[in-house]
Parts: C-alpha cells; sequence; structure tokens
C-alpha cells in the first residue's frame, strides 16, 4: 500500500436526541449529509479521523449515533476527545469492531497517533505529562515511519483572538517534544471550525470545519460563518509527503 487515503471528521456536535440542533442546523442530519457525500465521491478510505467534539451534551446515546452514523464508511475510525467530550464516557461508548479511541495507527509507512489535549470542565487544551511521554515514546520507537499527530486543541495561533485563547496551552512542551523528532511529517486538529495550513519546520498543520456549523476566521470574537458542513481528505504518501484539501457540502 504506497499511499494511504483518509477522511478526516470534526466536531460533529451530536446531542443525546437524534433532532438535536447546534444554532439551529440539526447536527445528527448534518454528519448523516457528510457521510452520504464521503461515500459518493471517496472510491477507497483507510480510516477515518475522529479529532473531538464528537457530542456536544456528552450523553452515552450521542456516542451511540455517532457510531451509527459513520457504519456506512465502512472504514476504522480512529477517535479523540474534545473539551465538549465527557472523557471516561466518551472511551468507553465508542465501542465497536472497527472503532478505536485514543492510541495510534501503523499502516504503510505512516504512524498516526491519537492525543488526548481535552481538559475536565474546561475549553482549552493541555496535554498531560503522560501524554507527552507517550508521544515522544511513540515517535521513538518508530523513526522510520512518517507521523502524523492528531489531536484537539490548535498548538498554534490561527489568527481569531477568541479562539486563541482556547487553544493548547502548553504548546511549547509540545512543540519540544515534536521538533526533537525529524519523522514528525503533519498535525491535525479540529475545534476551530475552519480550515488553516501552514507549514512550521517542514511539518505541516491542519485544522478542519466542523461536519455542522462554522466559525468566520480573522475574528476577534464568536463570529459564525455562511459555509456548510465539510471534511477534510489526506493522502499521506510512502515519501512522507501530505496532499489534502477540505470539502464543503453545497448547502445545509
Amino acid at each position: 500500500m504506497n499511499t494511504l487515503r483518509f477522511i478526516q471528521i470534526t466536531d460533529t456536535h451530536l446531542s443525546d436526541r437524534a433532532d438535536g440542533t447546534l444554532r439551529g442546523l440539526n447536527t445528527a442530519d448534518a454528519l448523516a449529509a457528510v457521510v452520504t457525500h464521503v461515500r459518493e465521491c471517496e472510491s477507497r478510505i483507510d480510516g477515518v479521523l475522529a479529532t473531538g467534539d464528537l457530542s456536544h451534551d456528552g450523553g452515552t446515546p450521542s456516542y451511540r449515533r455517532f457510531v451509527q452514523l459513520l457504519a456506512p464508511l465502512n472504514a476504522p475510525v480512529y477517535c479523540l476527545p474534545g473539551n465538549h467530550d465527557a472523557l471516561g464516557l466518551c472511551a468507553c461508548a465508542l465501542k465497536g469492531p472497527r472503532v478505536q479511541s485514543g492510541g495510534r495507527r501503523l499502516a504503510g509507512n505512516w504512524q498516526a497517533i491519537f492525543l488526548d489535549s481535552a481538559v475536565p470542565g474546561a475549553v482549552h487544551g493541555h496535554l498531560r505529562p503522560a501524554e507527552l511521554a507517550r508521544l515522544d515514546n511513540a515517535l521513538s520507537e518508530h523513526p522510520e515511519r512518517h507521523a502524523l499527530i492528531c489531536l484537539h486543541h490548535q498548538p498554534v495561533p490561527i489568527g481569531s483572538a477568541w479562539l486563541d485563547a482556547l487553544m493548547l496551552d502548553n504548546a511549547a512542551a509540545f512543540f519540544d517534544v515534536v521538533d526533537r523528532h525529524a519523522n514528525v511529517r503533519g498535525m491535525l486538529w479540529g475545534h476551530v471550525h475552519q480550515t488553516f495550513d501552514v507549514t512550521r519546520n517542514g511539518v505541516r498543520l491542519l485544522a478542519s470545519p466542523s461536519t455542522c456549523i462554522q466559525f468566520k476566521p480573522g475574528c476577534n470574537d464568536f463570529t459564525l460563518d455562511d459555509k456548510p458542513p465539510g471534511y477534510r481528505w489526506l493522502e499521506l504518501h510512502a515519501d512522507g509527503g501530505i496532499e489534502t484539501s477540505v470539502e464543503y457540502l453545497h448547502h445545509r
């Protein structure tokens, strides 16, 4: 397998109720529409990267609904928590023959590492010493593999003051680990409900739109965007290259 094809699904904000809405948008219907779009447009999926805020209220029914809604993709789903998720419940409820919570995935010339940046009762992110050590160990254990690091909170400012106040609060410690390893090729996160794509020291830094509502980029205060639900696809090449783009639905 020379090239791996992944789909990033993030910030689904599902409710315990099937008719639950966020800012007037039914989040379950929006995710179902994204899944339909993926099935129509993607001929092969090696896995789904679900980068947090899968639930809006943290109840068991919302996580069961998430697993059910993604089942038509017939692909492994790799999950990590966001600030809206109930941390222990998230890991326990997100179970199935093709669902994994946390850990990492080894495939081809790559490893994808899934970090927990959620802080109980808070909106900002933090990587505990144990998570930083796990990242360091994973990168050291497989120096021959290209690495994609996935988390929920952004480790760099994105240019929106209100969101940047809610980013990873120990980003310097995170980058201290990352910068020790030459095999890191990319980072992928959610949380910000918008597209972001920059390169730092040769490492691709990527954020992606939500499957429901979007936040307007470059705003000092909370501002909604009028863009529809979306997702990101990624092709991870054997030589470490990353090809990626964001897809939006045509309408809500």
